[in-house]
């Protein structure tokens, strides 16, 4: 079968970006053709894929994001395939993978009423309308069990259409054998003493992951424990308001602002603690991979996947709502408690070998393939 597959951006580390490439590669497999449809390819491109680049523009996100799906409605006319996956909400999909919240709900309890007469509420509220009612043929691939009541509230989605999986995490982000010899090699390459601590937190879209509450709670550690920290965050991002931000509370020469790169683990083996206290997450990968590196964990309820850190009893999450002064508190009491990091530790290692959390392609793939136009 030619199975095509829809997101409006790839780029390397991603999250939902990465789960795209692991179904697309699942499917191919499996013996499948692989075309894909999307306005921006950074990367390699995989074998045998056949990558479209669709050559529309506009100047808003939200026009750009419907001449892209009115192109690829009339290119399917000329060149049809037999399955439609999306990774962006968009009309006429067979599958969607839900790697994003549910916008509807956002837009009515997080945003002034009158954000629901603007053009780019329109826009993104039909978009997923065409998913998700109850009349919509389209199947859903489902991350974060804390979304699908929100779905089913505002569109009546019935249940056999909702498909849970279980997250993908990557094997490769385990610890390996030689993880403490990765680590003490990092430390000596980022100049860490055995008395330093570093926090690490990953993940693009640097104000949903909420880096300005991280920054927060580094500057409200007591000095003594404060000048032994530092903090590197990942991902693609623009870092200008954070570093500003870290500039005005006295923690320029303790904050690190790295783009997105491939050797995450790295870091997860070489860092003290993951901080993640997002506004609002649908899953968080990084928190189970943080987990199964054996690197202790703190975030917010809000995060779809924070369920597993307390399940793993791998870290602490922070009730909603958010206070900041409880992320604080966390922070010292983690920071300052090693025999509690170990413990973390040792826990979310041991969790790594039994729980049923790597293979969400396998499953994917298998409701993709099951689903006929």
């Amino acid at each position: 079968m030619q199975v095509a597959f829809c997101l409006y951006k790839y780029f390397p580390f991603g999250g939902l970006q990465r789960d795209f490439l692991r179904i697309a590669l699942a499917c191919q497999a499996r013996g499948h053709a692989i075309r894909v449809y999307t306005l921006e390819w950074r990367g390699e491109v995989p074998a045998g894929f056949d990558v479209q680049l669709v050559p529309v523009r506009a100047l808003t996100n939200q026009r750009r994001y419907a001449r892209f799906s009115g192109w690829i409605r009339d290119d399917l006319a000329r060149r049809p395939v037999d399955r439609v996956v999306g990774f962006n909400k968009m009309p006429e999909l067979d599958v969607y993978f839900a790697a994003d919240p549910c916008f509807e709900d956002k837009a009515r309890t997080l945003r002034h009423p009158l954000y629901r007469l603007s053009a780019r509420y329109r826009h993104f509220a039909a978009y997923e309308r065409a998913v998700f009612t109850r009349d919509s043929g389209t199947e859903i691939l489902m991350l974060s069990p804390l979304q699908k009541p929100l779905f089913q509230k505002y569109y009546g989605t019935p249940d056999e259409r909702l498909h849970l999986l279980p997250p993908g995490i990557a094997r490769d982000r385990r610890a390996p054998a030689d993880a403490a010899e990765i680590r003490a090699t990092f430390r000596s390459e980022f100049a860490l003493t055995r008395d330093d601590l570093l926090l690490l937190q990953i993940g693009s879209g640097f104000k949903t992951k909420g880096l300005d509450r991280s920054l927060k709670a580094l500057s409200a550690l007591p000095k003594s424990l404060g000048s032994r920290c530092r903090l590197i965050t990942i991902g693609d991002d623009d870092p200008k308001a954070f570093l500003a931000q870290a500039r005005s509370l006295g923690l320029a020469d303790r904050v690190q602002i790295l783009r997105g790169r491939s050797d995450i683990l790295r870091f997860l083996l070489g860092a003290d603690l993951l901080v993640h206290p997002a506004y609002n997450e649908n899953t968080g990968t990084v928190l189970l991979e943080a987990v199964v590196a054996g690197l202790p964990v703190l975030a917010t309820a809000v995060c779809g996947y924070a369920h597993y850190v307390a399940e793993a009893d791998a870290g602490i999450v922070l009730p909603e709502p958010f206070e900041q002064s409880r992320l604080d508190q966390s922070l010292v009491q983690m920071l300052s408690d090693e025999p509690a990091r170990d413990r973390w530790r040792t826990n979310g290692l041991a969790y790594a070998e039994h729980a049923d959390i790597y293979d969400n392609a396998e499953h994917a793939a298998d409701v993709i393939l099951r689903h006929r136009r």
